[in-house]
């Protein structure tokens, strides 16, 4: 049962090093990828600090677990790969910074808590690829930039750009429970989940992230893309991938 003791924090360097980092994420810097130098190790590792929970709860597997499925879903988020891709589509994750020919602006303006500041757009920019002015504005407020004002920031800033990502991975907003309480153990369903057969697992997690457009749909490409990376990070961090990896099943919150 060693195993089982909860760790002390560490920084998560420790978990994911250097060389994997950069095995996990092939061509990235590639000419092709608009993100090329953008999304670099140091910046990741030092946004994590920022979450001291993150890839930090639990024993070694699951942290290790939880990181995985982190980097595959702000992979998916930011995929420049394709079916025959070299070294398989799931080589080319962060590979964009920022969402191509937005369809809109993003801004919900019936939303009087974070109102949209004339002129700018809130469409998809960084890892998780951030959306929405609900989103950009307690994003700002919590890791420190005017996500209003100046929602740019996030394509332009490495470091702004994956505190934005583990911020949305780490909040919970009600009710959806945060991806990293899912992926950790710590997800108590409520009878709302339980009658949506809202089961803990990655899939929860792409629910949590997308499930309006991608759950409650049976094989969708979209949601079998996320779980292709999920799969091989798993597997460069030597771990299982635990059940429930779909959300084929769940209705979307």
């Amino acid at each position: 049962m060693e195993s089982k003791l909860e760790e002390p924090l560490r920084p998560i360097s420790y978990l994911i090093s250097e060389n994997l980092f950069n095995s996990i994420f092939l061509h990235k810097d590639d000419n092709a990828c608009p993100a090329i130098n953008f999304y670099n190790y140091t910046s990741f590792i030092q946004a994590a600090k920022c979450f001291p929970n993150f890839g930090n709860t639990g024993d070694i597997a699951t942290r290790k677990r939880e990181i995985a499925a982190f980097l595959a879903q702000i992979s998916h988020e930011t995929t420049g790969g394709w079916a025959t891709a070299p070294d398989g589509p799931y080589a080319w994750g962060l590979c964009f910074k920022e969402e191509i020919n937005p369809q809109s602006n993003y801004c919900d303006s019936t939303n009087t808590q974070w109102p949209c500041y004339p002129g700018k757009s809130y469409h998809g920019r960084g890892p998780i690829q951030l959306s929405w002015n609900y989103n950009y504005g307690p994003a700002g407020k919590a890791v420190g930039f005017d996500g209003l004002r100046n929602p740019e920031i996030v394509a332009n800033h490495s470091l702004i750009a994956f505190k934005t990502g583990l911020w949305f991975w780490m909040t919970e907003q009600s009710p959806k429970p945060s991806c990293h309480d899912v992926m950790v153990g710590k997800y108590v369903p409520t009878e709302a989940d339980l009658a949506a057969n809202r089961t803990a697992g990655y899939g929860l997690v792409t629910n949590i992230i997308n499930g309006g457009l991608e759950c409650g749909i049976p094989n969708d490409a979209r949601v079998n893309d996320r779980i292709g990376f999920f799969q091989r990070y798993a597997q460069l961090f030597k771990v299982d991938t635990g059940p429930n990896l779909d959300c084929a099943n769940q209705k979307p919150f």
